[in-house]
């Protein structure tokens, strides 16, 4: 968990408290995962992938191909001019897209968007946030020629938090995980799916 031999503050050992206690719903499944140790005094990471049989008894698929991330809490007194704190996160998710989605010019602006959404949806105070969103179409040739032509929809990102609601963070995060998995979310955020029909309709 530590990036140095130093005992690790108060103020980070409460945060990883609370991103353990998070409340993630059914289909995410997580674990605790290497964290780099070059990044930052302290760090934290967890992982996840996205199942649609919902079994928190089953052994978490972090590479899942449904959708899969990452979530890593970064601490270092040394970085609060540059960070504008000794806090950051910095997420990664990716998930399959349907092939004709991947013509969306505006489906990476949509992700960034779900992003955004899912951390003021949480309460999750944030700023210095900054990212990208990447649309890939792949096809497979010679020995991959049975992949055929796929596509994958990505986003990292990275922000200060402005509060000590680390899990609330932590629950945005997994929200977009699951968004981008194609999974239905509560009212006011536009899944996947709602996107797709409404282009169909113009």
């Amino acid at each position: 968990m530590s990036a140095t031999l130093t005992t690790a503050p108060p103020s980070f050992e409460a945060a990883v408290s609370q991103i353990r206690a998070a409340n993630f719903r059914a289909e995410l499944q997580w674990a605790e995962i290497a964290a780099p140790r070059t990044t930052a005094q302290f760090t934290h990471a967890i992982g996840g992938g996205v199942s649609h049989l919902q079994d928190r008894n089953a052994e978490p698929d972090l590479d899942s191909a449904e959708g899969a991330g990452r979530l890593i809490l970064l601490h270092d007194s040394n970085s609060v001019d540059s960070w504008g704190s000794d806090f950051r996160f910095v997420c990664y998710a990716q998930a399959p897209l349907e092939l004709e989605m991947g013509d969306d010019p505006f489906i990476a602006d949509v992700t960034w968007s779900w992003l955004l959404d899912a951390l003021n949806k949480h309460g999750a105070d944030y700023t210095a946030i900054s990212g990208s969103a990447t649309k890939t179409i792949s096809s497979g040739y010679g020995g991959l020629a049975a992949a055929g032509t796929g596509a994958q929809l990505q986003i990292r990102a990275s922000w200060t938090p402005c509060d000590d609601n680390f899990a609330a963070h932590a629950e945005a995060w997994a929200q977009l995980l699951c968004m981008m998995a194609g999974l239905p979310d509560a009212e006011g955020v536009v899944s996947l799916s709602a996107h797709r029909a409404r282009k169909e309709r113009v």
